[in-house]
């Protein structure tokens, strides 16, 4: 069932998309505002995500070894207000009443990543195993599996063992590929008995390109317009070597599934009439999620890539491509290695042709595009400064996936969005619109004919950003990280992502509609008990009362609250 959008909902400049199950995707058609009402398959998976170095926090406790993010973290003007992940959510000391948040939620998978420092702490096996690190992750496992939830687990999201940097320069080090498939051949070991889902990478084009190109991610090396290549091409060869090795040793005996969760975001022609244009839409994919995805389901990097790279390399006078090659012997080993696809989408860009004059200083991985990104102002953008909302992208991509690598088995391991301000604020009616629209667009993706079998909400938690520190906030639930206990207050899109969870999607506008009114009304309640929790700890702590920063309202009732308080004890 079909619902047009209200007057002023709908933004121009979008394509809208086609429907109907039994014809292919019509990539021409515009019908952005439309709201499908329908539900997904029986069995499909819902479920919210985290990762090691930004919710564990215990960054050196009980045995574990650095990780570059904690030296990177570490040196002052890397982060947003020097903040740290030195402690962050402390989900290390609170598996419980995160597994007991996720059966509220009533969540069918749970996805989080292993810290490869924490199992090993030099990320060489034969120096040590950590026992109290692979009892942690057992703990968290169990309690998943005794409240029915799924793990999935991501074996790298981007903590990579700071000796195995310092000695052999990291991702830039072909060595690399063996010490991660000891890594991973570890954990199949001792957790595959339980864990049928792995994730090699998370989003390993931010690995490459932010740590290795433009140095804003840990180890913070700017390598342009080779490092990131190079830790690609790397990264892509241990993936298929961990796929082989669960293939091959652990597989029969297992029965589980090895996949890599790759960034997705869109790029829509400016002008779709134009062929440059288009060309350029393509490109910006194709160097992003296609430079890992091609190689996995075709056995080499797209040819767009080759082309672009190899020609500027050639202007710039060098005497081979700056994009490393695979042996023929690489191509087939590489090759088919994903059960199933990841996709990381949040956001989407215009993208127009724009020529960069070759030349050794201006060498980079963005200049080898040869495009721009636009945004149109109309598109809400309530936190990241990267993360516009447009839905109908996320519709698009996935069809994209479709066509482009055989209809393949997807996993949505993360979808979600931020906010940045000043006031705390529980009643997050934007992230229920983004949730909404998005998984709308899914569920018009499935009619499509893509097979689409999970989704994951990112994330569970408010959580350290990398370099934007806690200045952002993704989560479902509110972490108020002043507070050394670090609690959590559930968001009004927790009521909300849960409906949509027990209804396997939208039933009908009228009951979407009053779901939300019900979350709202819920978070107001939560805003109050934020606002009066650390007033309370203060006062015990004899020392000056620092009223948390959050909302006009929550304050004034804050203050009420306190002056009862003090009423009483005198």
């Amino acid at each position: 069932m079909w619902s047009g959008c209200a007057p002023g909902v709908c933004h121009v400049l979008v394509l809208v998309l086609c429907v109907s199950a039994t014809e292919d995707f019509d990539w021409t058609k515009n019908e952005h505002g439309s709201f499908y009402y329908g539900t997904f398959p029986a069995g499909f998976s819902w479920g919210a995500g985290s990762s090691a170095y930004q919710t564990e926090g215990a960054w050196d406790k009980d045995g574990k070894g650095l990780s570059i993010w904690d030296v990177f973290s570490h040196k002052r003007g890397k982060i947003q207000q020097n903040d740290t992940g030195d402690s962050s959510c402390e989900g290390y000391y609170k598996v419980k009443d995160d597994v007991s948040l996720m059966r509220e939620l009533k969540l069918n998978h749970y996805r989080f990543s292993i810290s490869w420092p924490r199992l090993i702490p030099t990320g060489i096996k034969s120096d040590h195993i950590n026992e109290r690190g692979i009892q942690y992750y057992n703990d968290l496992i169990d309690h998943l599996l005794g409240s029915k939830i799924t793990p999935i687990v991501t074996l790298y999201h981007w903590d990579l063992p700071q000796v195995l940097q310092e000695r052999y320069g990291g991702w830039q080090n072909i060595s690399m590929v063996n010490h991660f498939n000891d890594f991973a051949n570890l954990c199949f070991e001792r957790f595959g008995n339980r864990v049928k889902y792995w994730i090699t990478f998370s989003n390993p084009w931010s690995v490459a390109v932010e740590g290795y190109e433009t140095g804003e991610h840990a180890p913070g090396l700017r390598t342009r317009g080779t490092g990131a290549y190079r830790a690609a091409h790397h990264i892509i060869k241990a993936h298929a070597k961990v796929w082989h090795t669960y293939d091959t040793q652990w597989r029969s005996k297992q029965n589980g599934l090895v996949g890599i969760s790759l960034t997705a975001d869109w790029g829509e022609p400016v002008d779709i009439s134009n062929q440059k244009d288009i060309e350029a839409a393509e490109r910006y994919v194709q160097f992003s999620l296609g430079w890992f995805a091609t190689p996995v389901f075709h056995g080499d990097y797209p040819q767009v890539m080759k082309d672009f790279i190899g020609k500027k390399s050639v202007q710039q006078g060098l005497g081979a491509s700056r994009l490393p090659t695979f042996t023929p012997q690489e191509k087939s080993y590489v090759k088919g290695t994903c059960d199933f696809l990841g996709i990381s989408h949040f956001t989407t860009r215009y993208i127009t042709q724009k020529n960069n004059p070759p030349g050794r200083s201006t060498s980079s991985f963005f200049m080898d595009r040869d495009l721009a990104e636009l945004v149109d102002p109309q598109w809400p953008d309530p936190g990241s400064e990267w993360l516009y909302s447009v839905p109908w992208g996320f519709r698009r991509m996935l069809n994209f996936v479709k066509t482009q690598y055989g209809n393949p088995m997807i996993y949505v391991t993360e979808n979600g969005v931020s906010e940045k301000m000043q006031c705390t604020e529980l009643c997050d009616v934007w992230r229920i619109q983004y949730f909404k629209d998005y998984i709308n667009e899914m569920l018009k993706a499935l009619r499509d004919g893509v097979n689409v079998k999970g989704y994951t909400a990112w994330s569970l938690l408010d959580k350290f950003e990398w370099d934007e520190g806690f200045s952002e906030r993704f989560g479902l639930y509110y972490v108020d990280f002043r507070n050394k206990h670090k609690p959590r207050y559930p968001k009004a899109s927790v009521q909300f992502y849960k409906r949509i969870i027990s209804s396997n999607g939208f039933p009908n506008q009228r009951e979407v509609e009053n779901w939300r009114r019900k979350a709202m009304e819920t978070c107001s309640s939560s805003n109050q008990l934020l606002a009066a929790d650390p007033l309370t700890s203060h006062m015990e702590m004899v020392t000056e009362i620092v009223v948390p920063t959050v909302c006009t309202l929550s304050i004034l009732l804050s203050a009420i609250f306190l002056m009862f308080l003090l009423q009483r004890r005198n």
